[in-house]
């Protein structure tokens, strides 16, 4: 039969029509690719999301115990008010309040909360009877809980709506990379197939003419060489290292090729034991297994440096915007062009993002990939550009990719897309340069106030940038962030020779 069809012409194309292109499409994208990719820095964790909403929470019952105290009669035992909300704060929790499965219907978490206001009210009653008569019990209890769960439960309704919102847009679902076409990635696959609460992107496999050309209906993507340059990484949370337990050497091998990446690498071994390995794949997209390389996890302090970048940056562009209004009709005025110029540049986790600047060179030698850095007394610098560019004002519209999350007040600072440095582009100078983008880029930063600013146009100067950035994201905290800030303006007026 097979030899009558290749015989056969119209048959052979009727074959090629509805082979290729028709499976290539869906098994492209594979069965968990969402609608439109979120990068990483847009991504929202759901142990923080819970923190929040447990925050409020908290906020709002003892408000309705207050509440409710005001407004109850006047033989309503006083004590339930303050005893009730602790305990209803303890129920939330045992009752699973903050879990916002995948599969729960709003009426089941309105469930979960009606029986903990219901425990709450019964558990304060039964360990207060002893001291006061019942009708006074009945009076508060009769006017706390109905305030508590109707104000409580609106609140929840809020939340799960945020939630599921959230999930549809990709925003609270951590997307996952698997190297390694093994029996885990399958049982991998499997599980995130069945709870949904990873989106697992593609599978890479180095064994040419033996990986399959998908796992369970996600598509082999290529081998390591394709991962490390795949326009998809931007976007990826986590790699998963899938490899036999006793393939010691291929996984050293994997680690080391796969270090240059910036995004989070952690290691499932295939052939471990079997409740090991379950409970791994429970954990693997919220908690990290054999963390192997890329950013700490640490949502309390990318909490608190979002939050620094949102008060602080709103407080500058406030009050440098009749400046920056200045210094916009003094470049138009200069020379012909626009006020601004706008270039492409990485940010987190390599993503390409777009910055913005005051234009400091002539129009007709704009350079939006930085193939040529600038040096002393480049000839392209306009008169206004060599007094923004000396002070920095040139800069002062990155507060706008602030605000948008783009970047942040201190970091690394970034770079253009496809910057050379001599003949050579800058990033294959130097093995650990995605590493500066494993946080998100700044308006200053360490290397900044350390002398590393402007041109970076020998291989010593990039070696030297890469290691004050990657030092700086190892020690990131507030306080540093606090330091860098104060040190940036006495930096710059103590270096007005800089080529910058």
């Amino acid at each position: 039969m097979a030899l009558v069809t290749s015989l056969n012409p119209a048959a052979s194309k009727r074959e090629r029509r509805k082979t290729p292109r028709a499976e290539a499409a869906p098994d492209r994208r594979g069965p968990m690719r969402p609608g439109k990719l979120v990068p990483t820095r847009a991504r929202l964790r759901g142990r923080l999301v819970a923190h929040t909403f447990m925050a409020a929470d908290i906020v709002l019952v003892l408000s309705c115990a207050l509440a409710a105290w005001s407004i109850a009669p006047t033989n309503a035992n006083p004590s339930v008010f303050f005893a009730a909300p602790l305990v209803l704060i303890g129920g939330l929790f045992v009752f699973r309040a903050y879990a916002f499965g995948r599969h729960e219907t709003l009426a089941q978490h309105l469930g979960r909360l009606a029986a903990a206001t219901v425990a709450a009210a019964a558990v304060t009653a039964l360990a207060l009877y002893p001291f006061a008569p019942y009708p006074d019990f009945r009076a508060a209890i009769g006017t706390w809980a109905p305030l508590t769960f109707a104000i409580l439960g609106a609140l929840h309704i809020f939340w799960w709506s945020c939630v599921r919102g959230w999930r549809e847009s990709g925003r609270l679902t951590p997307n996952i990379v698997v190297v390694g076409a093994t029996g885990a990635a399958e049982r991998l696959v499997a599980q995130a197939l069945k709870q949904r609460d990873a989106n697992i992107l593609g599978v890479f496999d180095d064994r040419k003419g033996r990986s399959p050309g998908s796992v369970r209906g996600v598509p082999t993507l290529g081998d390591t060489g394709a991962l490390i340059a795949h326009r998809i990484m931007p976007f990826v949370d986590r790699i998963v290292i899938t490899v036999p337990s006793q393939a010691r050497e291929r996984v050293g091998e994997l680690i080391a090729r796969l270090r240059v990446l910036p995004n989070e690498i952690v290691l499932l071994l295939d052939g471990e034991d079997e409740a090991y390995e379950s409970a791994a794949i429970s954990r693997i997209a919220d908690v990290p297994l054999a963390h192997i390389s890329g950013p700490p996890s640490d949502e309390t302090r990318a909490a608190v440096k979002r939050a620094q970048d949102l008060v602080v940056g709103t407080v500058a562009l406030i009050i440098c915007a009749p400046l920056m209004l200045l210094i916009w009709l003094a470049v138009r005025l200069d020379s012909p062009g626009p006020g601004l110029f706008r270039q492409r540049r990485h940010g987190f986790n390599n993503e390409e993002i777009v910055i913005w600047k005051f234009r400091s060179m002539r129009t007709d030698c704009a350079d939006p990939t930085a193939s040529r850095q600038v040096e002393a007394d480049d000839k392209r610098v306009t008169r206004m550009g060599r007094l923004i560019r000396g002070s920095r004002l040139d800069e002062l519209p990155q507060l706008i990719n602030v605000l948008k999350g783009e970047m942040s007040l201190v970091g690394p600072r970034p770079h253009a897309v496809g910057m050379r440095t001599g003949e050579v582009e800058s990033a294959r100078l130097v093995q650990e340069y995605a590493h500066r983008h494993r946080m998100k880029p700044g308006l200053t930063g360490w290397a900044a106030i350390h002398g590393s600013r402007g041109p970076v146009d020998t291989p010593e100067l990039v070696r030297r940038r890469v290691a004050l950035d990657v030092e700086y994201i190892e020690r990131q905290s507030f306080w540093l962030d606090i330091y860098i800030l104060a040190m940036t303006l006495p930096c710059l007026l103590g270096d007005r020779d800089g080529v910058r």
